[in-house]
């Protein structure tokens, strides 16, 4: 390591200002930053003391994701190798499955490894599309406005393959983080600066734009001829009957999106993301209330015709995304609220929301994306609200 950082330091000279390659600082920084501890230290006394600064505080982000990224490759293996268990098959047209078959690992849904491999297979293909496309948009704009080449990113290409279906086209995903890291973020002025979401941003526009192959039975099992919907939907149609148990459900052994499926990760995460006071747990707990109360007050309406007014909190906290996004989505410190009071009522709003969505809505049963953009819009005038409250109040008290 001493070596590569000898031949980082003899070239830094070219990067810096006045240097032949002065325009690429900012790719330069990020490769340096990223492989070595910055060398710069304060040298006077400061007012803020503090180890948690960005690249901390995305490294924590990325620390807790860790059990949703192995869920995703042992679920996802899982999903493929029971849908060629139900078809009969031992292989598939997919290049993933003629991988494992000339691995020698076989199909079977027992072996954890093997399950663990063939996810792998779909899942980092699409990372590194991520990666790639999302990186190059994020050194273009550092290079055209001369600073830094931002380490959120990081975050954002891990949890953007987190909440895609296994088998979605390259060029969809291609397409998707390039809308949501131009038009969801840099538009705005870049990190810091954004009002929404930008991985979600990003599997919204695949949602509207590619609606069969972000949503619908057939793109939630990687395998040829076979048509199975996730639990959620199967509680929207009345002509099903949900196959999973509540447990394998809390677990994340059903299919969905690869990396929202299990709940027991996501709880994990939680609690590294509050210990670490990188997350807030009053958005996280805002969201479960407001889940928790619109979803009971749902069910003692009721409905004849509409099963999903039957789903019980406990149902909704294992579905969809909804864990998934309470904790990774809705904590968002940029796009959610700020001030105390706000993060409740954010949180719980999100939770009143994507239950509405679900219920009222069945065509669309998962409401947990809308849901948390919508709020995002709103996060900002309910944050103004209560800075104008603190200082009424203020006022109120301290006037002669």
């Amino acid at each position: 390591m001493k070596f590569l950082k000898n031949i980082f330091e003899k070239q830094e000279k070219h990067f810096h200002k006045g240097g032949k390659l002065e325009k690429f600082f900012p790719l330069f920084e990020a490769t340096e930053s990223f492989m070595f501890t910055s060398g710069k230290v304060t040298s006077t006394s400061s007012h803020v003391r503090d180890g948690m600064d960005l690249k901390r505080m995305m490294m924590t982000v990325v620390i807790a994701l860790i059990p949703a990224v192995l869920m995703a490759l042992y679920n996802t293996g899982l999903q493929a190798n029971l849908g060629l268990q139900q078809l009969g098959q031992t292989t598939s047209s997919h290049w993933q499955a003629q991988v494992i078959e000339w691995l020698g690992i076989g199909h079977d849904p027992s072996n954890i490894l093997g399950n663990m491999i063939f996810g792998a297979l779909y899942f980092f293909p699409v990372y590194i599309v991520t990666l790639a496309v999302g990186g190059f948009w994020e050194v273009v704009f550092a290079v055209i406005r001369k600073h830094e080449v931002a380490e959120g990113f990081l975050v954002t290409s891990l949890l953007f393959p987190l909440i895609l279906p296994p088998n979605i086209p390259y060029w969809q995903v291609a397409i998707g983080i390039s809308f949501g890291v131009v038009i969801g973020k840099e538009v705005f002025g870049g990190v810091g600066m954004n009002i929404l979401n930008p991985a979600l941003t990003a599997r919204a526009f695949l949602f509207f734009a590619y609606p069969a192959e972000i949503s619908g039975d057939k793109v939630w099992v990687a395998v040829d001829g076979l048509s199975q919907a996730t639990p959620l939907a199967q509680y929207a149609d009345t002509a099903m009957t949900v196959s999973a148990s509540w447990w394998d459900a809390f677990i994340g052994v059903i299919p969905g999106s690869m990396g929202e499926t299990s709940t027991l990760a996501c709880l994990i995460g939680a609690f590294i993301l509050i210990i670490s006071k990188v997350g807030s747990w009053r958005i996280m707990l805002g969201t479960l209330i407001g889940m928790g109360i619109t979803a009971f007050a749902l069910n003692l309406i009721g409905s004849d015709t509409n099963p999903m007014f039957g789903v019980t909190p406990m149902w909704h906290l294992v579905l969809g995304g909804f864990a998934f996004g309470a904790v990774f989505m809705a904590t968002d410190p940029v796009s959610a609220t700020m001030t105390i009071e706000g993060k409740f009522l954010y949180g719980f709003l999100i939770g009143f929301f994507v239950v509405l969505v679900r219920v009222v809505n069945p065509a669309f049963p998962e409401g947990m994306m809308l849901a948390i953009l919508f709020m995002n819009v709103f996060a900002p005038i309910i944050d103004k609200y209560y800075i104008n409250k603190n200082i009424k109040r203020r006022q109120s008290r301290y006037a002669s």
